[in-house]
């Protein structure tokens, strides 16, 4: 299956597809096993969506992964993430965790991470006689040439591969969401593969729209403050665009840095970590939503400013740029080029071709929304 086809496969689900009623899901009961706490990265806000659109259908699901309470995390023992202390590699009881999922009596079980959790997911599983569905989200090959030196650099690539091959051995479906994903899932194993979309978060879906401003005043950034996001590019596009106000939201090992920049640059402001109903208003308040990624597996935050309505600027970096109905909605600038070079030529769009992106940029993450749900809907009744 290929992109392109998958997307004009999309035209064919109906418009309320999520909110119809689906019969055949009322007796799977789902359990999520993830490394990632909800909502505190990509894959934990991936997760906590679909489960949110799925409740409503499936018999029983529910997400076993690490928690954060203030600044404390739970559910095993954790250590700072080599690279990046706001995150922890959480390492759970096997046992505890094989109890709980037994009484949670799943008949499917889906492992989006290749950490601890997600490996003894898999196994559990297996043991078990449960379908195991992978999500494969992040290549962390890339990942580690920003971030660590050789002989690191070589441990944290052959863990990750193998860890790789272990899950996708055990699993019964990978499903990834690029086809360079799916081609370096078949490459480490994986037994089948298939295109999946990404879930928009459904308070995302369902509030109100408000328009942006002409031309367009405030630019958002909202992610992980790391190496690979870029976001001195946007620190840049504040220096030479002082008429414009810019906004960076998230945490991460460059946070002290950000912090920093925004205390010296008037129209530079860095509001921290925000959860959905923050962000939700943030981007509502902001006109452009901007993903300067060097590596970007899609960019979910990206769907989710086309969804609500914004000029959304990535880089050409982004998994994103792969997904024909949506690429023609999207401001796409290359790196070498930089943000700040195209947010000259960004603000000077015509207000209807602005609204014409913004228009066809909600009906298509809409329908991918819908088109993604069916895709899980057929995995997890076994058609797929």
């Amino acid at each position: 299956m290929n992109i392109q086809a998958s997307v004009k496969d999309s035209h064919l689900i109906e418009d309320d597809y999520i909110d119809s009623a689906h019969a055949e899901l009322s007796n799977v009961r789902v359990v999520i096993i993830s490394d990632a706490a909800p909502e505190r990265n990509g894959v934990g806000s991936y997760y906590h969506d679909l489960e949110r659109y799925l409740k409503d259908h499936v018999e029983f699901i529910e997400t076993i992964c690490p928690k954060i309470q203030g600044k404390k995390w739970s559910g095993g023992i954790n250590v700072p993430l080599p690279g990046d202390a706001t995150q922890k590699f959480v390492i759970p009881n096997f046992f505890s965790l094989k109890k709980r999922v037994k009484q949670l009596n799943p008949n499917v079980i889906i492992i989006p991470s290749p950490a601890l959790y997600g490996l003894f997911g898999a196994v559990i599983g297996k043991q078990l006689g449960v379908k195991v569905i992978i999500g494969f989200h992040t290549w962390f090959d890339k990942l580690a040439d920003l971030y660590w030196k050789s002989i690191q650099r070589f441990i944290v690539k052959k863990y990750f591969e193998y860890s790789h091959w272990l899950i996708f051995k055990f699993g019964d479906v990978v499903l990834a969401n690029s086809d360079y994903m799916m081609d370096i899932a078949k490459h480490l194993g994986a037994k089948k593969t298939g295109l999946m979309g990404t879930p928009i978060a459904y308070e995302f879906v369902k509030a109100p729209i408000k328009p942006i401003s002409y031309p367009p005043k405030r630019v958002i950034f909202a992610g992980r403050l790391a190496a690979e996001k870029n976001i001195q590019s946007v620190i840049q596009a504040a220096m030479d665009h002082p008429d414009m106000q810019f906004i960076i939201s998230g945490d991460g090992p460059e946070r002290e840095s950000i912090q920093a920049a925004a205390n010296n640059i008037k129209n530079l402001t860095y509001l921290g970590w925000l959860n959905r109903h923050e962000l939700l208003n943030q981007i509502d308040n902001s006109d452009i939503l901007v993903l300067p990624s060097l590596v970007e597996g899609f960019g979910t935050i990206a769907l989710e400013a086309l969804v609500r309505g914004r000029m959304t600027a990535v880089s050409d970096n982004c998994g994103i740029i792969e997904w024909p109905e949506l690429v023609d909605s999207l401001y796409i600038f290359s790196n070498e080029d930089g943000f700040s070079k195209a947010l000259h030529r960004i603000t000077a769009t015509q207000p209807e071709q602005i609204k014409e992106k913004i228009d066809s940029g909600r009906n298509a993450a809409l329908k991918l929304n819908n088109w993604n749900f069916s895709i899980w809907n057929d995995v997890l009744v076994g058609k797929q």
